[in-house]
């Protein structure tokens, strides 16, 4: 049944079966989800098994929370390629399969050494999902609708967060206050209580699974594959006849003669494009090295210096998680309506604030609530802005003809700036203290400011074919 949503363009007025359109895309942003959940599990994991493992040194603290980025990498890497020549639900397929045997792996591990391994491979399936599901979901979706569509994918990364947050609170909420290292390592939160947590994740993995069986293939994907016919029959679903053919003809005409089935990587290097990948990439880096995910990676380093206890860690990791959710519903009600460039602008200057904030209380030996406060207004100000839609920006800006190769070197960029966060936060923190790390992160943050203030255009209710034109043309 069609719900009618008329959405006007050009020359065009349709009414769009919603019902179904958020279906896909909800199915695909499943892949975000188990993003979410397989990312910040380790963060509360973390206390458990650093002390099963008996890690001492912050070199080793440091491998074991971002070894999973090298498998993103890897994911990122072979995502573009892969997903041009076989499309991007095979691989979202594989994404799930990865999260599903991935968990089970990191629960039953005995060695440090297998640990590290299956975090890696999970980290590809991380790599893979956060490279296609929101390009999958820009690639269906209507440009007045795009960027509400593609924050669901950021929605549902919180939510996985979130849930893995109160698992992991749920799993050892027992904890005795005060437990020393030698009884946290012999007892059962030590011992099995951290393997849940990861093994767990197998569950939602297995419905995204079941789920990506069953929506379709990207219509653009399939039009640059020389199947336009299977192409207008799903653009025919999303919108009707006529908005079918306005839309198939809209992405053939970006398309060049005789580029079908091929990966384009040397394009990317070409004047016109240079300068959108650099603004994409741009963007990527600036989204992990802003600093957010060192609070979920290392929400114990940072709690445990404003005064927190482990068994309240956990509990302020569960108000951050929520935070984080609820947020995420601003950007979801205000991406298409104010626009991509000032909810940028908002987020970077915001935590320059903050994070200058944060920076003294821990200079002066504040801790406590004002501290926590502060840390879930800089989760607040990340969720409603540069998570989100730092996804819609690089899932919009390239090519159709080679977006899955740009795409590709853009998250690969994302995922590496992540490696270099989270590997070099305890090594900055027992450098510069958490003050000066704090306020390194707000000086990133403002330059972070500028880049987008002068670079950073309005993509809002174009359609991709229409920013093509703009950004590269």
């Amino acid at each position: 049944m069609i719900t009618p949503a008329p959405v006007t363009g050009p020359s065009l007025k349709v009414d769009l079966n919603l019902r179904y359109l958020w279906l896909i895309s909800l199915v695909a942003a499943l892949g975000g989800l188990l993003f979410g959940w397989d990312w910040v599990v380790v963060g509360g994991a973390k206390p458990f098994f650093q002390r099963y493992f008996q890690l001492a040194t912050e070199s080793s603290i440091g491998w074991a929370n971002s070894c999973a980025l090298v498998g993103c990498l890897v994911g990122a890497l072979v995502a573009g390629a892969l997903s041009d020549k076989f499309g991007r639900k095979r691989l979202l397929v594989l994404a799930a399969l990865l999260f599903a045997v991935t968990s089970l792996g990191n629960a039953l591990a005995g060695t440090f050494s297998a640990f590290i391994a299956w975090r890696i491979l999970g980290g590809v399936g991380i790599g893979l999902a956060s490279n296609l599901s929101p390009m999958y979901i820009a690639e269906i979706s209507p440009a007045a609708l795009r960027g509400r569509l593609v924050s669901v994918n950021q929605l549902t990364i919180v939510v996985g967060v979130l849930l893995a947050q109160v698992v992991n609170w749920a799993l050892v909420r027992h904890l005795p206050a005060g437990a020393s290292d030698e009884f946290i390592r012999n007892s059962w939160f030590g011992q099995s209580g951290w393997r849940w947590m990861f093994g767990l994740t197998a569950i939602p993995a297995v419905f995204f699974l079941l789920g990506m069986l069953g929506v379709p293939e990207s219509p653009r994907w399939l039009a640059k594959n020389g199947r336009p016919d299977h192409a207008r029959a799903i653009l025919t679903k999303i919108g009707g006849d006529a908005y079918a053919r306005a839309a198939l003809a809209e992405i053939q005409s970006t398309l060049v003669a005789g580029e079908i089935q091929q990966v384009r990587f040397r394009d990317l290097l070409e004047p016109k494009m240079l300068k959108v990948l650099v603004l994409g990439v741009t963007l990527a880096v600036f989204q992990q090295w802003c600093g957010i995910n060192v609070i979920f990676n290392y929400a114990e380093e940072i709690f445990k210096a404003a005064g927190y206890d482990i068994a309240s860690v956990l509990s302020n990791i569960a108000w951050t998680g929520s935070v984080n959710l609820g947020f995420t519903f601003v950007a979801l009600g205000t991406v298409d309506r104010a626009g991509r460039r000032p909810l940028m602008l908002f987020g970077a200057a915001a935590l320059v604030l903050i994070y200058t904030a944060m920076g003294a209380c821990y200079a002066h030996g504040v801790t406590g609530l004002p501290v926590l406060l502060l840390v879930l207004a800089a989760i607040a100000c990340y969720s409603m802005s540069l998570a989100p839609v730092t996804w819609v920006v690089i899932s919009e800006i390239f090519p159709n003809r080679i977006r899955g190769a740009a795409m590709s070197v853009a998250v690969c960029a994302l995922w590496i700036a992540c490696f270099i966060l989270t590997y070099t936060f305890p090594l900055l923190n027992a450098s510069l203290g958490a003050a000066g790390t704090f306020w390194l992160y707000a000086v990133i943050c403002l330059l972070g400011f500028v880049f987008i203030f002068f670079k950073l255009p309005e993509t809002k209710g174009k359609s991709l074919e229409a920013l093509e034109r703009e950004l590269v043309d």
